[in-house]
């Protein structure tokens, strides 16, 4: 879920219209979504020992 989380910000992050690709801030930003998402959706239980 990650994963997609971060492929969407920089899908729709993307302006070709523009004439630019992907900025610095958008990578950024799909990270931060990533790890958000990860820490959101993360096993809430204790590991098994």
């Amino acid at each position: 879920m990650s994963i997609g989380a971060a492929l969407a910000v920089i899908y729709f992050g993307n302006r070709p219209e523009d004439g630019g690709g992907v900025t610095n801030s958008v990578l950024l930003l799909a990270v931060l979504a990533g790890l958000a998402v990860w820490y959101l959706t993360r096993p809430g239980g204790k590991p098994v020992s």
